[in-house]
């Protein structure tokens, strides 16, 4: 097993390979440089013919992802960090969505935030029955999520469930995300999962690799977000978040582990 500390890697001799967020002292809070991890793994994985699958989870039971490591946006001082981290995170995700090999989420625990942008760009997610899937920014940071994010939330659950789920803050129960189309399904504990997440993993395996390339590639472009001259679609929207005093107010109170107090500026 190779990679990091913080994400590591292994394949066998299956082809499958196997990506563990590894923060569970934080939850498996991500790091700019686990996001970069990912990237990274994903170009290695699309340069290795002899991988046909990868399984991405979370070390221990608690957690598949706990979202971004808040403490990375103290640094934020300018538009162009709000903009430039989306951006970021597209690249992130776009690496999963655009990766040959289908990409199982095999989830434990809490799976919010970036965790749960992570598990939504993925092709299957399974999930044991604790499993918490959701967006609480609303009550959390005050920050949104990209149009990128948002059309691909909507692709799988529908506007009016992202409404719901971003609205309320809430986080959706395992049995929730199956009956909306999240998670395709539910086991009972980390050990089930572990072991259906292979045996899923060693079908897909067995399975045609150019059907089910052009299968992810297809449906990825029929979903694309159609590019936009200038501008991009959303900036202003995440300009007026990640910009405003709600958001520094969000950030710091999330950090004091106290409620923030929102002002709409």
């Amino acid at each position: 097993m190779s990679a990091t500390d913080e994400i590591l890697f292994d394949t066998d001799e299956a082809g499958i390979a196997r990506i563990v967020l590894n923060r569970p002292q934080a939850r498996n809070a991500l790091t700019f440089a686990m996001y970069q991890g990912l990237i990274d793994l994903c170009d290695r994985i699309e340069a290795d013919e002899r991988i046909k699958v990868l399984v991405i989870t979370g070390a221990g039971e608690k957690a598949f992802a706990a979202g971004t490591d808040i403490a990375q946006f103290r640094d934020f001082s300018s538009p162009e960090d709000a903009l430039g981290y989306e951006r970021f995170m597209d690249r992130v995700l776009g690496a999963l969505e655009r990766l040959r090999v289908p990409v199982i989420a095999a989830v434990a625990g809490a799976c919010t935030g970036g965790g749960a942008a992570i598990a939504a760009s993925c092709d299957l997610r399974i999930a044991t029955r604790d499993a918490r899937f959701g967006f609480p920014i609303a009550r959390t940071l005050g920050n949104c999520l990209s149009m990128s994010n948002l059309r691909r939330l909507s692709g799988l659950i529908g506007p009016a469930r992202v409404k719901d789920m971003i609205f309320t803050a809430r986080l959706f129960g395992a049995e929730e995300a199956l009956a909306a189309g999240l998670v395709g399904e539910v086991v009972e504990d980390a050990a089930a999962l572990a072991a259906r997440a292979t045996e899923l993993a060693a079908q897909l395996a067995g399975h045609a690799p150019l059907t089910l390339r052009a299968t992810k590639e297809g449906l990825r472009r029929l979903d694309a977000e159609a590019e936009a001259e200038g501008e991009r679609p959303g900036d202003d929207l995440i300009l007026m978040c990640y910009t405003s005093a709600d958001f520094r107010e969000g950030m710091e109170a999330f950090l004091a582990k106290r409620p923030p107090n929102w002002t709409g500026r």
